[in-house]
């Protein structure tokens, strides 16, 4: 069999791999050493060939998640730069939202900024900056992104096999748009969660990569190394301002963020 013949086995014996975890509720384990990915280009070709399988069960691909974007998210799995994930269509809540704790394995919440398109970011026009991507945005939203890491051990955690995993993305939560978002001072928005109106943490606009506009950017520019684009209405979450919090049944969970607004999500 030729190496590139190999190559694209390994990769779907990867996907079918994860697949095949998640359909049966399988504590996380490693992707095996004989298909796990070497790289992050391998761990996005698993991670595309994953969202073909999931795609039938989860729908479109409404969007994206950017994960790692805050020097406290990169500490705490172990890796050094931001990855990307895709959100389905059937994972998208609107704030306020029940959802039910048996649909995942180990349910936690992060706080975010989301980005809604008004237009495309093709690929062909990339690289893109801050200030090209800030036309694109239509709206911003206060926004929960949901995490299933189906109780992963972090203490020895391969974040390869993690992006692979379509990066643990399990559905996101928003809140209300904001369309006249132009004169907020993004960077310096500082939002704050609760959970069962205790504090859970809190951080501030300008902990994503300096600003949550910078993620829109990573994003777009590393879609396009792979030919793909950022089109309109498409969801973007740009990463997460606390630590994942992890969730238990009969949680009520709520992030404000000054200018933008607020969501609220109760575990059932």
């Amino acid at each position: 069999m030729a190496s590139e013949d190999r190559g694209a086995e390994r990769i779907w014996q990867a996907a079918r791999y994860l697949h095949e975890a998640h359909r049966a509720r399988a504590p996380y384990q490693p992707i095996p050493d004989a298909f796990a990915p070497r790289d992050i280009d391998e761990a996005y070709d698993i991670q595309e060939a994953f969202h073909g399988l999931l795609a039938p069960e989860r729908g479109a691909i409404a969007g994206y998640k950017v994960a790692l974007t805050t020097t406290v998210m990169q500490q705490m799995v172990g890796f050094g730069h931001p990855c990307s994930g895709a959100v389905f269509a059937s994972g998208v809540h609107h704030s306020p939202v029940t959802v039910k704790g048996s649909d995942y394995v180990h349910l936690g919440a992060e706080c975010e900024i989301a980005v809604l398109l008004a237009r495309d970011l093709p690929a062909a026009s990339a690289p893109y900056d801050r200030e090209g991507v800030s036309g694109a945005v239509g709206a911003l939203m206060p926004a929960f992104e949901l995490v299933d890491d189906r109780g992963a051990d972090y203490s020895d955690l391969f974040f390869l096999g993690v992006a692979a995993d379509n990066a643990w993305n399990a559905g996101v939560v928003l809140g209300e748009p904001v369309t006249d978002w132009q004169g907020i001072d993004l960077a310096a928005a500082s939002g704050a969660m609760t959970i069962n109106g205790q504090p859970a943490g809190e951080g501030k606009g300008g902990d994503v990569l300096g600003h949550p506009l910078e993620a829109l950017a990573w994003l777009a520019n590393t879609l396009a190394g792979r030919g793909k684009s950022l089109e309109k209405d498409m969801i973007v979450m740009t990463g997460s301002i606390v630590t994942t919090k992890f969730l238990n049944q009969g949680d009520e969970v709520h992030f404000g963020i000054d200018t933008l607004g607020e969501v609220r999500l109760t575990v059932g």
